[in-house]
């Protein structure tokens, strides 16, 4: 299995994260192919089009190695 981080496209013209409230804006997933994680991204979404997390032009995922520097991979926090 392979760990996949999913994060909106930044800069989007129509973007469907606005307003940003009750949406998910990042998940990070376990699972064999870029296919089943963002199906998964899909199932997990809050109240954007879940079928964003399938779509390569809304949405990124990136397979996560375990090259690199140490840090934090995600901190998605939205406070009204």
């Amino acid at each position: 299995m392979k760990l996949w981080l999913l994060r909106p496209v930044e800069g989007l013209p129509d973007n469907p994260w606005e307003p940003w409230y009750d949406k998910v804006f990042g998940s990070v997933v376990r699972a064999a192919t870029e296919q089943d994680a963002r199906n998964m991204a899909r199932e997990e979404s809050g109240v954007e089009n879940p079928d964003l997390w399938k779509d390569h032009h809304y949405t990124t995922c990136m397979e996560l190695l375990p090259d690199g520097e140490p840090g934090v991979l995600i901190v998605d926090e939205r406070l009204a």
